[in-house]
């Protein structure tokens, strides 16, 4: 992609976004444009994220897993009991219900999850089996290592409390931005 597309492109997915924050539902007319420091702050983010997430995938491929389905274990292992309703679990990962389903089909195919209805509480459980706990235990210390050689060994201590304070703020924005949409 050349650099006046992807300007075009940040410029007006900025344009969507600054409209959706302020509720319009019209576009604005005149999209405020990126000055050379924030295209190259939005252009880092971009080739950051995309590499380390090319990484991770790779490395976890090597485990028989996706990203999304290891965090999917990740959370599970961490929620009382290993189990969480799939809405909720949805929404700890940032997918989507149906997405959530797919994965979790894949994972119940794999012996790692399995679902469980719930009358008392209105939805459906995902719970963690013992081979999903023996699963994340092999895949996580080539996750651990995968995370520390391209993001937290890659930054010293102040750089690394940016970039998550940094991320944080991002993610908030996005995450209220996806509730009044």
């Amino acid at each position: 992609m050349t650099e006046q597309a992807v300007t075009e492109q940040a410029v007006t997915e900025q344009a969507v976004t600054e409209d959706a924050v302020a509720g319009r539902s019209e576009p604005s007319r005149e999209p405020k444009w990126l000055d050379t420091h924030e295209m190259r702050a939005w252009q880092s983010f971009l080739a950051a994220g995309a590499l380390v997430g090319r990484r991770v995938e790779q490395q976890l491929k090597e485990q028989g897993l996706s990203h999304l389905q290891y965090e999917v274990l990740v959370r599970l292992s961490a929620a009382e009991a290993g189990e969480m309703r799939m809405a909720e679990l949805a929404e700890s990962i940032y997918t989507s219900k149906s997405g959530l389903t797919y994965q979790i089909g894949q994972l119940e195919k794999s012996g790692l999850v399995r679902r469980r209805n719930c009358a008392i509480v209105h939805g459906v459980f995902a719970c963690l089996t013992d081979a999903g706990r023996a699963k994340l235990a092999e895949a996580a210390p080539g996750h651990l290592a995968t995370v520390r050689a391209y993001l937290v060994d890659v930054l010293d201590d102040t750089q690394l409390g940016q970039v998550a304070d940094a991320l944080e703020k991002v993610a908030d924005q996005a995450t209220d931005a996806d509730w009044r949409v």
